[in-house]
């Protein structure tokens, strides 16, 4: 059991509190379970009174918790920035920068779950590790395994975001980085935090879904390393290498990927822009990663990608003209990422404000942001809040 004494009263009476209110228990109820005044709960919820231990046995027995979830230490230290001095990347002022920025991202989460209770569900599978083989092979073979992990199937990819997020339990951030800036993406893993990754959200979408994809690997392949990735980057160590093609494996598994291609040729001589534009909107990703991928797997001859690149290019503009409106995918990432705060720090950061967990002065300081643009978000919150009756209660 946790040591009661390792508390404050007043962090001990916020919890016994909170755990009070998510009970749905009035104090007055509560108060009697234990043969105590409501004056005197209050007392102990406000941290005046220190309670004893036989108490807080009998009132986290009625509100349905345990002493220890009461007592549990919330605060997780999160301080990414050391794992990645090592990396000769973040001598860069931009990389720093998104180092930065993650940690400030992680916190921010873990902090406002810990005060609100929330308990972050993982499904990690197990590091592969990636010592022995030809590290192309392995990472094909290894690419093929998490999605029977997952239950994906052979077929595209519809939302890797999502999938990272929920279906893993990977701490997936998109947001924007400084102008210049060269970094991709960023990974590491804390067995306190766990899995962490932040993307650039001014990449295109399908930049992002590769770059995903990427980290993933290093996620199932090589967890414990940091890593930077920056865009148009030599992969020339092993746990490079591994993540790039275990990133190209993923989204288009081999056997899968050949089929699709073949249905789509099928009668044609040769291979045009249109080909490749349909084969990557199935896929979800890039007109040159899908030409790369073709190139790799022997289905067209090297060299087809640096062709258009250096005759026009497969441009946005083809791409309409074959796909029609079909070729402007919406990019929740990115709209989430023009917000000050993405939209689940905002709503917690409101439940934790409403709950009186937290003032605004400290949750402005917690998500970065100027104490104007806090009070406009609970503002508006708040608002869409008192539009609704007891129809819409969630349950507890």
């Amino acid at each position: 059991m946790a040591d009661l004494n390792d508390m404050t009263s007043q962090e001990i009476g916020r919890r016994l509190r909170l755990a009070r209110e998510s009970a749905k228990i009035r104090q007055d109820q509560a108060a009697k379970v234990i043969g105590m005044s409501r004056p005197t709960l209050v007392s102990i919820e406000k941290g005046d009174r220190r309670i004893r231990i036989e108490e807080l046995q009998a009132l986290t027995n009625h509100y349905g918790v345990s002493v220890n979830a009461v007592l549990r230490r919330e605060a997780v230290h999160t301080d990414l920035v050391p794992r990645f001095r090592r990396l000769r990347e973040t001598e860069d002022s931009h990389t720093a920068e998104a180092v930065k920025l993650l940690n400030d991202l992680v916190k921010a989460e873990v902090e406002l779950e810990n005060i609100l209770g929330i308990e972050r569900r993982t499904n990690f599978p197990p590091e592969r590790g990636i010592n022995t083989g030809d590290i192309i092979e392995l990472a094909e073979q290894h690419a093929q395994e998490l999605r029977d992990w997952l239950g994906l199937g052979s077929g595209p990819i519809s939302d890797i975001f999502t999938l990272m997020e929920l279906d893993l339990g990977i701490r997936l951030y998109q947001r924007r980085l400084s102008t210049g800036s060269k970094v991709a993406g960023l990974y590491t893993f804390d067995p306190g935090l766990g899995a962490c990754i932040l993307l650039n959200a001014n990449h295109p979408l399908e930049r992002r879904i590769q770059s995903a994809a990427h980290e993933l690997g290093h996620f199932f392949g090589t967890r414990q390393a940091p890593e930077v990735l920056e865009e148009n980057e030599k992969f020339q160590s092993r746990e490079e290498k591994y993540a790039h093609g275990f990133g190209r494996a993923f989204l288009t598994p081999r056997k899968s990927f050949e089929e699709a291609f073949r249905q789509l040729i099928a009668g044609s001589d040769n291979l045009t822009r249109r080909h490749v534009i349909i084969l990557a909107h199935q896929h979800h990703i890039s007109r040159e990663a899908c030409v790369r991928r073709l190139e790799e797997l022997g289905l067209v001859k090297k060299g087809i990608w640096a062709w258009f690149e250096a005759n026009g290019k497969i441009t946005d503009a083809q791409a309409r003209d074959v796909l029609g409106n079909v070729a402007r995918q919406t990019d929740a990432g990115k709209d989430d990422a023009n917000r000050l705060v993405s939209h689940r720090l905002g709503l917690m950061a409101y439940a934790a404000w409403k709950r009186d967990l937290m003032s605004e002065g400290q949750l402005a300081e917690l998500l970065r942001i100027g104490r104007l643009n806090l009070r406009a978000l609970l503002d508006q919150i708040n608002l869409e809040e008192s539009e609704t009756d007891d129809l819409f209660k969630l349950p507890r």
